[in-house]
């Protein structure tokens, strides 16, 4: 009796340390995000009577890479890897295909760079406040379980959310912050559109990693939607699409 009881302090001793360990919460590091489009379904939201042909002429999904670089609470968004996905016909540049996207969460303050038709765009702006929803559903994303959030964006936007508390920063891809923990995965069901991520890499992040952008004509989001609008208003459903994918 006295052996076991040593026995079982020793695995006491032994297995508490272990079992803490196996929990790392970064406070710095690189994600990757996998952005997905679908490329049909959004023509079939849009009043486009060339949609068929168009269809044959493109992918159904489109597929691109972005890169997340996170450090307290500052985060860098920006265009990754190349794609695999060859395009076999581009009518336009969509937008947000280039976005950068740098996040103060201490000064609640963003600085974004968009390529907006031939201009591109510098915007400084206030975090958007999002009214989240926590829910107790989950899901294994890049090895971390994440805790899944709703919320309304825009005033008509469903957003579908997953983060993680395991990552210290409350970031996460574009302009979607709020969280108690790194958004690992986001999906806007109605837009067709998603990011979710592929790796997170522990890895230290410099000061020049986390500068924010600084090419493009300064402005801010609501002088940007003035600017940009009123060349859309012919375009019926596919101009609000263009608007929102802009305004992300």
């Amino acid at each position: 009796m006295y052996k076991l009881s040593i026995l079982f302090v020793a695995v006491l001793l032994l297995t508490g340390p272990v079992q803490a360990q196996n929990t790392i919460f970064l406070s710095h590091g690189k994600i990757e995000y996998e952005r997905r489009v679908n490329v049909f379904a959004r023509m079939d939201n849009q009043d486009d009577q060339w949609a068929e042909f168009r269809k044959k002429l493109s992918n159904h999904f489109k597929t691109s890479y972005f890169d997340l670089v996170f450090g307290g609470d500052r985060s860098l968004y920006q265009p990754g890897r190349e794609s695999e996905d060859r395009e076999l016909f581009t009518f336009f540049q969509a937008p947000a295909q280039d976005n950068v996207v740098y996040t103060d969460l201490d000064k609640a303050e963003t600085i974004s760079q968009k390529d907006v038709f031939e201009t591109k765009f510098l915007i400084r702006d206030s975090l958007r406040q999002i009214k989240w929803k926590i829910t107790d559903e989950t899901r294994n994303i890049a090895g971390f379980i994440c805790r899944r959030a709703n919320a309304i964006i825009m005033d008509s936007i469903y957003v579908v959310a997953f983060y993680t508390d395991e990552i210290l920063t409350n970031g996460g891809p574009e302009s979607f912050t709020g969280l108690p923990g790194m958004i690992l995965g986001v999906s806007l069901p109605h837009q067709h559109i998603s990011w979710f991520a592929t790796k997170v890499e522990a890895t230290p992040i410099t000061e020049s990693q986390l500068e924010p952008p600084v090419k493009g004509k300064k402005t801010d989001n609501a002088a940007l939607r003035q600017t940009v609008q009123p060349r859309m208003k012919d375009w019926g459903k596919e101009g609000r699409q263009y608007m929102q994918d802009i305004m992300l």
